[in-house]
Formats: C-alpha cells, structure tokens, sequence
C-alpha cells in the first residue's frame, strides 16, 4: 500500500512539474493600415470595436507601441527577424513580378522557425509580402507548418481574389467569396486542431487594406450613420469601385473585431486562454486608399502622419496584450517599445535562447508586473519620398527628410510629452539635444545594396 501511494506521489509530482513547464501559446494579430485611433480603446467613436476592447479591458494596452516600419513589407520583416529598419534585409515594398516581394533569404533567423525547432506547431493566415511562391522567402521554407492567404501584397489590394494560397499550392476562387472570412476560418481550425499542444498563430488580418470592401451586411449599417458619402466612389486597383467607402470602412472594422471575439471564444471553449498570449497591433498608420477618409473617424487620434510617414501617425500603433491569469486586466502601459521585441518576447516566453542579432528587448517583464529593461533608443528609415529618418529617444523624437540626396539633412526634433502631434520643431531651442542624437542616424544605420538610404556620389 505504501509502495502504490509513493507511486502515485510520484506520478502527480511529475504531472506537476510537466504542467508547470507547458510552453504558453502566441497568437500574435496584426491588421493592416488600421491607425491608431481606429480603436475604441483608443478613442474610435463613430464605430465599435468590443472585441478588441475587450482584450485591453481584460488586458494590457500600451500607449507608446511602434511599428516596423511605415509601409507594409519592410515591418513584417522587422517582426519575423527581430530588426530595425536600419539593419533588416528589406526595408521597402520591393515588388518581384508577377506576384510577390523581394524574398528574405533562406537562413534568415525567424520567429516561426525559432518556435518550431522548440516544438511549436506554427500556422500564418493572412498576408506575407515577404518572398513570391516558389522563392526562398516562400512562407513554406520560412518556419510555417501552415500557411493560408496572400502571399504577394498586390494580390491582397482586393478582397475578393481569384486565387489564394494554402501552403504551396494555389486555390483557385471565383472572384465573388470575402478573403477576410476564409482566411479567418483556417485560422480558427488551426487553434482548434492545435490546442492541446504548444502552438503559434500569427494572423496578418488584411482588413483595413486598399480596397474598401465589405460584404452589405456590415456596411448598411454605416450608410444609413453616414450618408452624406453615398455618392462617393472608393477607386483602386483591379478595376474595384465602391460606393459609400466611409460605411465601407467601418464596416471592415466591424467585420474584423467580430472575427477577434471568435478568436478568444474559441481560447475559452478549448479551456486554453490562461495559457495563450494574444497580442493585437497594426503594421503602420492609416492610408488615404480606395476612397478611406481617416481625418473624417480620427484614425490617427492626436498623432500627425499616416502611412508612407516616420511621424507619429505613421508608426505609433497600438499594442494590446490579452493572457488571463497572467497578464493583470486593464492595465495601460506607457513602456516604449516596438514590433522588433516580438522576437526576444517570445523566446523568453518559450523559453529559448533570444537570438544576438536582433534589436529587440523582451517586454515580458511589462506584461507580469517586473522589472523592465528600456530601449536606449528607436530607429527608423523609409526607402520612399526622397528617403528619411527618425529617432525616438526618451521624450524626444528626431525626424531627417529628403536623406536621399542629403545625407546631412537638418533635423527636426520634438518633445512627445509636451507635443504628441508633433506640431513645433524646437530643434533650434535644444542644440545639445540635436548634438546626442545626431551621431545615434549613422550608428543605427547598416548600408544595404538592395535598398540605399543615400544617392552614389557623383564622381
């Protein structure tokens, strides 16, 4: 009898020690051109986002969370390689025709490959922009077991495709079927069919992107709210015109935050929400695209800019973290970090070694309440509109426009705590303030062939 009991001991002692070593799950959720004042959270008041707002009820939001970059590919590299701008392999939304962007390298350190050689199960659902079908950057050779969506950006200009992708293999639509809702329904089955191991869900959601398109169901709403738009005509590429786009827009948004609620419905139904982390953020700041008017809903909020922009509009975005149990709800943080912490975040989480190269700093320690370790400072560069740079630096915000054929543009300098709109350049006022940051521009900026920052000099 007492050998059976010892045994048993043995036995719950073990379960124990394997229970307290279970990996968490990532679902990390990423919309596309959704500004930050697209929330109601974060102040949206012409339309309702529950779902999300739930999360930061029952979560963490932070309030000084940027992007990758301002554009769409260059940000998705910065969060699969844990870099900025100044040291990633794309830094622009180079095209590879006929479908697909220039294509990271096949040794690219990346964080579906990270998990998986840790024994993740890893899944993308949405849109790539990170290599064409077939190319080394290739979801398929990129650390994903499953991949479901766009793989080229262009492709996802519209919303109603001739063609997606699962893995490699094209499925072939009829033009007439949402993107948004199929992609959502692979995404749910590959939680469901992975929720009794560790698992990593990255859902690049391409809702609020390009074209403004909705099923009616969602957008009637919003025609009767704001009918003195019926007459305009959202116009983009693929021959798409919409009318009324400003209903078209918030009926994206409503369409999106309910597929967010399925999402953390689902992490209850599986009994496995206190052990996923569900992150939600946007790549960059809102577009003017298809007819979208992000000055009529005050998408930016109090932030100047929007996307194509290294001011605050462009790339603050917001960040929620939802974890029951272990994130503390309703917290607001105001902790600076960036898209390019999602890499050592996760490996600490997971527990694995956080990678040397990256520019990232864990925010674990944010999301449980310890002792957080700061950025010196963030980066940033855009490879478009005469090229240009910026820096964020405790309080103060440092922007170089037109770098191209200026290496030695003047800088303008702000102080975010007294001017979050970025409204007066006080660079003149705090010379020794200019003179710290000035050098942080070069030392933060690695040359890339592909993509240079400054013109040849003439010989």
């Amino acid at each position: 009898m007492k050998k059976l009991l010892l045994l048993l001991l043995v036995g719950l002692l073990g379960f124990s020690a394997q229970a307290a070593e279970k990996k968490p799950n990532f679902i990390f959720i990423m919309v596309d051109d959704a500004g930050y004042g697209d929330f109601g959270c974060y102040g949206q008041k012409l339309f309702a986002t529950p779902n999300i707002d739930r999360m930061a009820a029952k979560g963490m939001r932070f309030t000084q969370h940027y992007s990758g970059s301002t554009v769409c590919a260059p940000t998705r590299c910065s969060i699969m390689n844990g870099v900025h701008t100044g040291h990633a392999y794309v830094r622009g939304n180079r095209e590879v025709q006929p479908e697909g962007q220039a294509p990271i390298p096949a040794d690219m350190i990346t964080i579906p490959k990270l998990l998986k050689e840790t024994g993740y199960t890893t899944g993308m659902f949405g849109k790539w922009g990170l290599g064409a079908p077939g190319s080394e950057g290739d979801p398929v050779k990129q650390g994903w077991d499953e991949f479901f969506g766009y793989n080229c950006q262009r492709q996802a200009h519209t919303f109603y495709p001739k063609h997606l992708w699962h893995n490699d293999k094209k499925v072939l639509l009829d033009g007439k079927t949402y993107s948004h809702d199929l992609i959502q329904k692979q995404a749910l089955k590959f939680i469901h069919d992975n929720a009794k191991k560790p698992f990593f869900a990255y859902l690049p959601i391409t809702i609020p992107h390009a074209a403004m398109q909705c099923p009616e169901e969602d957008v009637a709403p919003f025609r009767k709210k704001f009918p003195q738009f019926e007459d305009k005509i959202g116009k983009y590429s693929h021959g798409t015109k919409v009318k009324n786009p400003v209903a078209a827009f918030a009926g994206m948004m409503t369409r999106m935050d309910r597929g967010i609620g399925q999402v953390l419905d689902l992490l209850d139904e599986l009994k496995i929400a206190d052990n996923t982390l569900v992150l939600f953020t946007s790549d960059n700041g809102p577009h003017y695209e298809g007819g979208h008017q992000p000055g009529f809903f005050n998408s930016n909020g109090p932030l100047k800019g929007h996307k194509r922009d290294l001011y605050e509009g462009g790339i603050r975005v917001p960040l929620i973290a939802y974890w029951p149990g272990k994130v503390k709800a309703g917290i607001v943080s105001d902790h600076i970090c960036a898209h390019w912490d999602l890499m050592p975040t996760f490996c600490e989480l997971a527990k694995i070694p956080t990678p040397r190269h990256t520019d990232g700093i864990s925010y674990v320690p944010t999301l449980t309440g310890g002792k957080q370790t700061k950025h010196k400072y963030l980066y940033w560069e855009f490879h478009s509109y005469g090229n240009a740079q910026a820096i964020r630096m405790g309080d103060w915000k440092a922007i170089r426009l037109k770098v191209k054929n200026d290496p030695n543009a003047p800088i303008r300098l702000y102080n975010l705590r007294q001017d979050i709109g970025e409204k007066k350049n006080i660079a003149d006022k705090h010379p020794d303030v200019v003179k710290q940051i000035a050098p942080l521009f070069k030392e933060a900026h690695t040359p890339s062939e592909r993509f240079p920052l400054f013109a040849k000099k003439k010989k």
